[in-house]
Order: structure tokens, then sequence, then C-alpha cells
């Protein structure tokens, strides 16, 4: 009954890859993503001759060429499809990709979005880039906005971790947020109360005592 239901869910299109470093990562996550919705029950060499359809173009047929005839003659053998896909990573990877994760770490300022998104966003550009410890943190404590950065580097004990500091502004960012509403909320409340037209006072006009 499983299985059934895995064959009919739809998955989105591979894009073919062509050797670019940059997109090597994202390849690889979706080439994981449909064997295990699609191709479960697939042999190593049948998920691995699928993975190897969607790699072309100019040096990468090359290299592609290569592992299929040592597949054949049984120069290589992979236990895994997953031990293939870290041995493509390896071949087109390199330091190309991490220097692209690092340019686009730099990059990367908080700006108008709120701090949960910006710390998903730090996250998947942090991740290959080499950065961790001090130098993440660092990175993450530029991109951030100015005044959340002020308020952790005026805490009484700073964060230890990386994770620590993405907690502690996220919280930050939040109470700033919710205390914006309420002011706003307030403003308009007491605009409203202003703006409404008074009521005129009746004048009351003594009448003379009749005896």
């Amino acid at each position: 009954m499983g299985s059934n239901t895995e064959s009919h869910i739809e998955v989105a299109k591979l894009a073919i890859f062509n050797r670019e470093a940059g997109k090597v990562g994202g390849f690889i996550i979706t080439c994981r993503l449909y064997l295990r919705m699609k191709m479960k029950e697939a042999t190593v060499e049948e998920q691995v001759q699928w993975v190897l359809s969607y790699v072309q173009g100019e040096l990468a047929d090359v290299w592609k060429e290569n592992v299929m005839e040592e597949l054949e003659t049984g120069k290589i053998e992979y236990e895994t499809v997953e031990e293939f896909l870290i041995s493509l990573k390896k071949e087109f990877g390199g330091g190309e990709e991490e220097s692209t994760k690092v340019a686009e770490l730099r990059k990367l300022e908080q700006g108008g979005k709120t701090m949960e998104e910006f710390v998903q966003e730090f996250k998947r550009a942090a991740r290959g880039s080499g950065y961790e410890g001090r130098p993440l943190v660092e990175e993450f404590k530029r991109g951030i906005n100015g005044g959340i950065r002020r308020k952790l580097m005026e805490a009484e004990n700073l964060p230890a971790f990386i994770e620590q500091w993405y907690k502690r502004a996220m919280a930050l960012d939040r109470n700033w947020r919710e205390s914006k509403r309420e002011k706003e909320r307030l403003r308009g409340k007491k605009e409203t109360m202003e703006g409404a037209p008074k009521q005129k006072q009746r004048q009351i006009i003594p009448q003379p005592l009749v005896w």
C-alpha cells in the first residue's frame, strides 16, 4: 500500500546539471529527494545511472563517460547511491562552491526581513561555506540590523555559540516588533479619539424663581 502511494506522488522535474559549482549542492539535494520518493525499490546501479542521465555538458560529459566505463568494467562499484553522490560533489564542488557560498554569506543583510527569515537565509548560505565558530558569529553580527546588534552586545552574558546568537536575536526582534505594533495600535486609538467630534455642551440658562 505504501509503495502505491509513493508512485502517485508528484515530484518536480530535475534540472540538468552542467558542472556549475554553485549548483551541485542543490542538484544533489533534489536527487536525494527524488530517489527516496520514487526509486526506493531500484538497485544502486539503476539509481546511479538515473543520476548520471542528468549530468550533461562539456567536461561533465567526459566525467560521466569515465564513470560509466569504470562501472561496466568493474573498476569501481558503489555500495549505495549516497556514496556515488558524495563522489559527484567532490568532483564538481571543490573550492569553487565554497567560494560561492562565502560570497553569498558576506552579502547577506537583514534589512526589512524578520529575524526568523534572516536566520533561515543565513543558515542556508553558511552551509558549505567553511565558516564556523567565531568567524561565523562575526558574519551573523555584521548582517543583522544595528539596533538588535547593539542590544545583543550590551547583554551581561554574550551568547557562546551561533545557535544561541540565533535564538537571542530572534527573541529581541519579536519583542521589538510586538512593541512597535502595540505603539501603533495605541497611537491609532488616540488619534481616533482626538478626531471624534466633541459634543456641544448644552448651555443652561438659569430660570427666574417663581414664588
